[in-house]
């Protein structure tokens, strides 16, 4: 789960620095944790296999990771 966090820290800044277009704080939120919580849980919950429970596990600890670089960016620009 460590690595995941990390990997959404990677991603978060890597999205911050393509993604151009402004969105509504709102909706960012909800994706940057729903996608991540919807598509790990779905795996954890219906896994077969050690390894796609692990995965699962991963991909869940990446909402974490990417919603906090989200408001370390919200904070350093005084929103």
């Amino acid at each position: 789960m460590l690595l995941g966090v990390a990997v959404g820290q990677i991603a978060g800044i890597a999205a911050t620095l393509l993604v151009k277009a402004t969105l509504r704080p709102d909706v960012v939120i909800a994706l940057v944790i729903a996608v991540p919580s919807v598509i790990g849980m779905l795996l954890i919950l219906f896994s077969g296999r050690r390894w796609l429970t692990a995965l699962g596990a991963f991909i869940l600890a990446i909402a974490p990771g990417w919603f906090g670089v989200l408001v370390v960016i919200q904070v350093v620009n005084g929103a």
